[in-house]
This record gives structure tokens, sequence and C-alpha cells, in this order.
């Protein structure tokens, strides 16, 4: 016990103890320990992130250039109108000018579904029930012909007269508001993003909608107008035809009549 507890083993303990450490770590620092897989899999890892990273800065690019607007490469204005044309309004309430057919031209401006207007400046039709009744069937229905070709043509101009007002009212509201979505389309400012775009594409899609059905409506009012003028112009065609048959049918027997009247006329005629 006491030879361990000497000073000079417990030294050489020490030293060798020492070396030992040192030698242990250089050791350690020298080896060197690999695994392929685990070598090829962060290869392959890192290739991955490589490729995905410039795919969305490419992607980050392409965006940036579609976002870019037009302005930045000329410039909008000129693709406005510089005076579009204006809706007209009929001056109605001049008192010195069209006095006898302001409540028409007040229809014209703003639409009466009434036909109160037109009705005011037509010649009325008297009522006809009552006398139907006196004619005979072939009478009665030329009569009932007639009196339906009038009354479709008050209504077709009733409703055009409506119509052209209504379109004529909404189209300066729609003007206002072409004028609105224009002032924005041509806005030259890059701080616009694409729903703003789109939001401009949904607005103008609504307006052509618009347009597009007050386009039929008047395309509908023109055909409603030539539906009246063709049956005007067949009736008074088989009017002259009807006529023309009857002459043929009942000449003879009219001329016939005739001299026999007119000669017998002549032989009972005695001055007085």
């Amino acid at each position: 016990m006491s030879a361990i507890l000497d000073p000079r083993v417990l030294a050489r303990l020490a030293t060798t103890a020492f070396l030992l450490v040192v030698f242990a770590v250089n050791a350690g620092a020298q080896l060197v320990v690999t695994d392929p897989a685990v070598t090829v899999e962060n290869t392959l890892t890192a290739i991955v992130k490589e490729v995905a990273l410039r795919t969305q800065q490419e992607q980050h690019r392409q965006l940036r250039r579609m976002a870019r607007r037009l302005s930045m490469h000329t410039n909008l204005a000129k693709y406005s109108l510089p005076d579009p044309p204006r809706w007209r309004t009929h001056d109605f309430e001049n008192p010195d000018l069209l006095a006898m057919s302001r409540a028409v031209h007040a229809a014209l401006n703003y639409g009466d579904s009434t036909g109160a207007a037109y009705l005011a400046v037509s010649h009325p039709v008297q009522a006809a029930a009552p006398l139907l009744a006196r004619l005979s069937p072939a009478a009665r229905r030329a009569m009932l012909a007639r009196l339906a070709t009038v009354d479709g043509t008050d209504a077709a101009d009733i409703a055009a007269v409506n119509e052209s007002g209504r379109l004529r009212l909404n189209g300066r509201r729609e003007l206002a508001a072409i004028e609105i979505l224009e002032a924005t389309v041509l806005d030259p400012s890059q701080e616009q993003s694409a729903t703003a775009v789109l939001d401009k594409i949904s607005g103008a899609s609504l307006i052509a909608g618009r347009q597009r059905q007050a386009r039929t409506q008047l395309l509908a009012g023109i055909v409603e107008q030539l539906l009246t003028d063709t049956k005007r112009a067949r009736d008074a065609d088989a009017v002259a035809m009807n006529m023309q048959l009857t002459t043929w049918r009942d000449g003879r027997a009219a001329n016939v009549a005739f001299v026999a009247g007119t000669s017998e006329a002549l032989r009972s005629w005695r001055q007085p």
C-alpha cells in the first residue's frame, strides 16, 4: 500500500494515463466512418431541392412578366374614343316646341308602358261590338279582320314607344357606366392586381350582355312592325283579289241587270 502511495509511482501512473488518453484521441480522430447509401441519398436530396428552387424562381419570374400591365409598354389613352356619341333626348319641356305631341316625346325619352301617350295622339276606333251584330257572317268576319289589324298595330306601336324610351333612358345610364369603366381600364397604375383586371373584364362582360339584350329588343320591335306592315299589305291584296274574283263571277249578271235597269229607266222616264 505504501509502495502505491509513493510519489514516484503516482507520477509514473499519471504520466502513463495521460499518454493513453492522448493516443486514444489521436487514434479516434484518424478513423473515418462512411455509408455509401446515406451519401447517395443526401446527394439526390440536394439535387431535387436545387431543381425545385430553380423551378420556383422561374415560375416567379414568369408570373412577374405576366402581371405586367400593358401601360408599361404603351400609353393606354390611345384606345379611348375622343368624343363618343351621346344619347339624344327629345325636348318636350319647351312650351313653344312640340306642343301637340309633348306626351309622346316624353314617352320616347322615358318609356310609357300604359300607352296613354300614343293613344292620346291616335285616331280612336268607335265601339264596334253593337254594330257587328247587324252584319252578315261574311261582313262581320271582314270587319273583325280589319279591327284586329288596327289593334295589332296599336299594340306593336305602344310596345315600340315604351321600349324605345326605356332603352334611351338606360342608354344614358349605360354610357355613364362605360365611361367609368373606361377610366378604370386606362388607369396607368402598376399597383392593380390580377383580381382588379378580372373585375374589369367582368364589368365589361356585363355591359356587353346588356347591350346584346337591347339589340335583341330592338330587333323584336322591328319584326313586330314588319309583321304588321305585312298583314296590312296582305289584307289589301286579299281585298283587291276578292273584288277581281267577284267581278269575274258576277260581272255578266251585273252587266245584264245594269242594262235592263237602264233600259227600263229610259223607257219609263217622263218629263216632270
